[in-house]
């Protein structure tokens, strides 16, 4: 694939798990990468990390709830790099909660950051996308909502499986502009959340995985570069499962 170099990234929640990964693929890529996070501290420490390593990349704070704050940040990184290419809308949470203990409260925070939180990003940046005639945009969702289900996760699934139907009308919206949108559907991947559950339930959640171990954050930042790459400007409004085999057994 061509390089990412002289391409300007926007990861959102990239200070930690899926979206570090994300952004220290993309910065290995060539590309210049905005490493957006409400949690400023963590991402300039990973902006840091990558500038050490002769990366180009810089923290950007901001609160993918808050549609001014999506908007400064889109501007920072303009205003830094001139131009916006591709958008990693990777911003999400993931509390459980049974059906009676969904409170109007719990609704809206995981609504609010992983859905609308997306739509923000992306009306921030489509812009710059358009002006150029090009973007690509990939949302990060799950197998959760879309293909499979768990106990307790029935509103994050469906924020997630919402994301997909953002994403399918959405890239028609842009297919004549020079922009892709697509969406990567990840299953069990090795995250600092991870690590705080007990070991008997780690193991269980690599036991279901044929391919008999995690993802690594920096595997979604792969199938992430391969659908912000030129290469694969004819795809828009797809997703790809990464998820080691995990939702193919039949019984």
């Amino acid at each position: 694939m061509k390089s990412l170099d002289d391409r300007v990234a926007v990861v959102t929640g990239a200070a930690s798990g899926v979206g570090r990964g994300i952004a220290t693929v993309l910065a290995r890529e060539g590309a210049s990468v905005a490493v957006a996070d409400i949690d400023l501290g963590s991402a300039d420490t990973l902006a840091r990390e990558l500038t050490d390593q002769g990366l180009e990349a810089a923290a950007v704070a901001v609160d993918v709830t808050d549609r001014e704050s999506v908007g400064q940040m889109a501007g920072s990184v303009l205003e830094r790099w001139g131009r916006i290419d591709l958008l990693a809308a990777n911003a999400g949470v993931f509390p459980a909660a049974d059906i009676a203990d969904i409170t109007d409260e719990l609704f809206d925070r995981i609504m609010g950051i992983n859905v609308k939180g997306a739509i923000f990003s992306i009306q921030a940046c489509l812009p710059s996308m358009r002006e150029a005639g090009y973007g690509r945009i990939v949302m990060t969702s799950s197998i959760t909502g879309p293909a499979v289900g768990a106990p307790g996760y029935s509103t994050y699934g469906a924020s997630k499986a919402a994301m997909l139907g953002f994403m399918r009308n959405a890239a028609l919206e842009v297919a004549g502009d020079g922009v892709t949108i697509n969406a990567i559907q990840p299953g069990n991947v090795r995250t600092p959340g991870f690590a705080e559950l007990p070991p008997e339930w780690q193991q269980r959640m690599v036991d279901v995985i044929p391919m008999g171990r995690l993802a690594e954050p920096e595997d979604l930042g792969w199938a992430v570069r391969f659908l912000a790459s030129e290469e694969a400007g004819y795809i828009t409004g797809q997703t790809l499962v990464l998820d080691g085999g995990q939702i193919l057994p039949e019984g």
